[in-house]
């Protein structure tokens, strides 16, 4: 569902609350939190998608990476995992569930968590995705409402997978391509990139999903009380991405994107053509993460994300005090 849709259907519900929920709804986080212990707390999420690519091995793995994903961007360690699956078994060969199940269970197994069942409904189009638990110190967590004036934000993955994905099913982007030079980074787990940035202040964090570059970062925005400059030239993207958008490819989700950024504040001081702006909308599958952590920190963090092989972290802008919203520069 578009994020827009999506705010009006839980507009006005009541939500339950406890002192030990220490993440719930209201800003719109990766994942809830909630207090078992002084030492233990709880990380809960779930996601699951319709399938990026035909490959069932890749679906499974990307499906799993991004569910996972939710964990790492608490600062949270994920320890056993349940699928989420809807498939036509009337209609479809089992051998490909097996397939997607396979791909699934070793990004699970890549990650150190256990699977540990879940549920199956029969659907005519094939879903698949988990929900996560996993475990963090109550005074470690890391949220999307944290960032701070003088942070610099460190993005991990690129961007404009989400048009790449859609080209390949219209035939016009190589599916090999795709596989060399796509497929790999998205199906990364983020983990390692947690790991390195745990070792720093960190005061917020996110990934990049299916809103956007703009949608989550607005989150985050929202969230903090702050405003953030966006560096769009230090932006890294698939190669191919915005050959893609300038050729008329699209995706459904980049007018909800739209929507979305539409409710806050935006401001573009640098002049981007059309191409350039559907990227900051295009919706990511299992993208990076999103960090926010004092400047001088964030230049380090990205020279040990790229010693350690995640040489596509850059810095791509600076949080700043002032109204919650975005300038684009």
């Amino acid at each position: 569902m578009g994020p827009a849709d999506l705010s009006d259907a839980l507009a006005g519900l009541q939500f339950n609350r406890d002192e030990n929920l220490l993440v719930g709804i209201e800003t719109s986080d990766d994942a809830a939190v909630y207090k078992l212990s002084d030492d233990i707390a709880m990380i809960n999420t779930v996601d699951f998608i319709t399938p990026p690519v035909d490959d069932p091995y890749w679906f499974g793995q990307i499906s799993a990476a991004n569910s996972i994903s939710d964990v790492y961007s608490m600062g949270g360690k994920p320890l056993t995992a349940l699928n989420v699956v809807m498939f036509p078994a009337g209609y479809l060969d089992m051998g490909i569930l097996k397939e997607i199940l396979r791909g699934g269970n070793d990004k699970v197994v890549e990650a150190g968590a256990c699977l540990v069942g879940g549920h199956t409904v029969d659907d005519n189009e094939p879903k698949y995705g988990l929900c996560v638990n996993g475990t963090v110190h109550p005074d470690h967590i890391i949220t999307n409402a944290g960032a701070q004036p003088g942070d610099g934000l460190v993005l991990t993955k690129p961007l404009g997978s989400g048009v790449l994905f859609n080209a390949v099913r219209a035939g016009k982007f190589p599916l090999k391509e795709l596989e060399r030079d796509v497929l790999p980074l998205v199906a990364a787990l983020n983990g390692l990139a947690m790991e390195k940035a745990l070792n720093y202040e960190l005061h917020a964090c996110t990934d990049i999903t299916g809103f956007g570059i703009l949608g989550h970062l607005f989150e985050v925005c929202n969230g903090s009380g702050v405003q953030a400059t966006l560096n769009y030239k230090a932006l890294q993207f698939y190669s191919g991405a915005y050959e893609m958008y300038k050729k008329g490819q699209t995706t459904g989700s980049n007018r909800a994107n739209r929507e979305l950024v539409a409710r806050f504040s935006l401001a573009v001081e640098r002049e981007l053509s059309a191409v350039d702006e559907e990227l900051l909308y295009d919706p990511q599958t299992s993208g990076g993460l999103l960090l926010a952590l004092p400047l001088q920190e964030a230049r380090k963090l990205v020279i040990e994300l790229s010693n350690a092989g995640i040489k596509e972290a850059v810095l791509v802008g600076e949080v700043t005090d002032g109204p919650a919203g975005v300038i684009i520069a």
